[in-house]
């Protein structure tokens, strides 16, 4: 059979077709949907800034459209969603737990995220700890004084957040809530009590197999280096496995526009005349996070949609181009500028500080339209019931003015 020819448009496409970015949502979404989302996508990262909506919120309101933040904490609650380390600390699918339960058995293997030494260094505090939790109950690491007051920073963690934070990477304590973001800790055996290592367990070849499989379903295209990323695996040997999905139909190799081979995942072959036929449509504006996995690895940011990104919150303020937490704007299939914006939640103002075109993209009606529509409805999914301008450019500005009011009938 002949290799498929795709522009790279059609790539952007279906990598977007694979992310539920590729049109806007169609109804008001339902709590059921928020499960879907993290399915489609795999995994959900955690980010606590809040300048705007926190990461995980924002990544579902560009799929979902304006949502009650509390599904996602609900899904947590009930049990349909847990926190691991994935990509990063990240929710995925409950479901999950044992194709990443191998990692919490090794946690000596998670670099950072796992001090061996403070763990047998305070092996006597953490197992009172652990009685603490079976006898009372929950806990969060705010339910434990500082032994030194004002102490603050991640380097002067109190010694409970670092027990617990060892504990949740052994798997001995998993996440059963967020309180204000906060997460509450419970015993693994008491969250998962059914749980048995020696019957349910996927050894980690097996279990790296499938993540790589759900990285390719949840790229819907790519290429082979971008797989191992998804989940921060290492050492990876893709060629066989490539071979593999391909005798068996779960993808096969097509050639793009500017790029050359890419692989193409099953689950979008109902897509592919269209997008041979360059007639894959994408509708969709939408405002995105900086840690949504269209972006967050930014090599592949920068192959697949000639955006180059760099998170500068940890940038000194006088060293910073483009401002503390900026964000993606996707329009129409391409990833078109940025945006620094803060939500004033006291004054319930949205502040669009700065608006940055990419080199090349001209602000048309369709843009200028399209941003306008976006930013009404994530200042309106924030509550805010004003849009504040700063620097813009001059189009934007004839057209928008230095802002506009958040009418809720016509948000």
């Amino acid at each position: 059979m002949s290799v498929p020819q795709l522009t790279l448009r059609a790539a952007r496409n279906l990598h977007l077709a694979a992310q539920g970015l590729l049109v806007k949502p169609r109804r008001r979404p339902k709590p059921a949907d928020v499960i879907a989302a993290i399915d489609r996508m795999s995994l959900l990262q955690i980010d606590t800034i809040n300048i705007v909506a926190r990461s995980p919120y924002l990544v579902l309101f560009s799929r979902l459209g304006h949502f009650p933040q509390t599904w996602l904490d609900d899904a947590l609650l009930n049990g349909d969603l847990m926190e691991y380390w994935a990509h990063e600390a990240c929710f995925l699918p409950r479901k999950d737990f044992s194709l990443i339960r191998h990692r919490m058995l090794n946690p000596e293997k998670m670099g950072w995220k796992y001090r061996p030494e403070w763990m047998v260094e305070h092996a006597e505090e953490i197992e009172k700890l652990l009685v603490h939790i079976e006898n009372n109950g929950p806990v969060r690491s705010a339910d434990f004084e500082h032994p030194r007051k004002g102490s603050s920073g991640w380097w002067e963690w109190k010694p409970h957040k670092k027990h617990l934070e060892g504990l949740f990477t052994a798997g001995k304590v998993m996440v059963i809530e967020r309180r204000n973001f906060q997460r509450v800790y419970d015993l693994t055996s008491r969250v998962m009590p059914h749980w048995n290592d020696d019957l349910h367990l996927i050894q980690q070849q097996d279990a790296e197999l499938q993540m790589l499989e759900n990285s390719a379903r949840s790229l819907g295209i790519f290429r082979p280096e971008w797989l191992a990323d998804y989940y921060r695996l290492k050492k990876i040997s893709l060629k066989p496995l490539l071979t593999q999905w391909q005798d068996k139909g779960s993808a096969i190799p097509v050639s793009v526009e500017g790029i050359g081979e890419m692989w193409l995942h099953s689950d979008l072959f109902p897509l592919l005349t269209k997008a041979e036929q360059n007639t894959l449509r994408a509708t969709h504006t939408a405002v995105l996070s900086p840690f949504d996995p269209v972006v967050w690895d930014r090599k592949r940011a920068e192959v697949l949609f000639n955006f180059s990104y760099r998170l500068e919150c940890y940038t000194p303020a006088e060293k910073r181009r483009y401002g503390y937490f900026v964000l993606p704007l996707l329009h129409q299939g391409e990833i078109v500028g940025r945006v620094d914006a803060k939500m004033h939640r006291k004054s319930a103002v949205l502040e669009i500080i700065s608006l940055y075109l990419e080199d090349g993209v001209k602000p048309n009606q369709s843009l200028i339209k399209g941003l306008h529509t976006a930013f009404t409805d994530f200042a309106h999914w924030q509550g805010a019931t004003q849009i504040r301008l700063g620097n813009i450019p001059a189009l934007f500005a004839s057209s928008w003015g230095e802002g506009w009011e958040i009418n809720p009938e016509n948000a």
